[in-house]
């Protein structure tokens, strides 16, 4: 899985730079982000790559909200595709998450 990590303020900008998140990657996926989860309190998914998640991706993005969330900080998600967009939908996952259209609406939103 590849990702880079960049700083902006107090915020991690996580890119997420595959085409998929599902089963054969949702490990090395939490994995890879778990150092970024523990040194930063607010981290950024910017998924604008990914054109398919599937329920194990979804799980380890939930995952990933709760060990941030349990250290007192949060996670939003920014430049979702359609179809990406639409799987959070179907999980009614965007009603427990911040999924904002670009990332500086959701550098925007972390300053509220």
């Amino acid at each position: 899985m590849d990702m880079s990590v960049e700083q902006k303020g107090d915020v991690a900008v996580v890119s997420v730079r595959a085409d998929h998140l599902d089963a054969s990657v949702s490990e090395e996926f939490k994995r890879e982000l778990a150092p970024v989860l523990e040194e930063h309190q607010f981290v950024l998914l910017d998924m604008g790559q990914l054109r398919f998640v599937d329920s194990a991706g979804l799980g380890a993005i939930l995952s990933c909200l709760r060990k941030v969330s349990g250290n007192g900080g949060d996670l939003k998600l920014c430049n979702l595709a359609k179809p990406v967009r639409a799987s959070f939908e179907i999980a009614r996952m965007h009603r427990i998450m911040d999924i904002l259209g670009t990332e500086e609406d959701a550098l925007r939103a972390f300053s509220r």
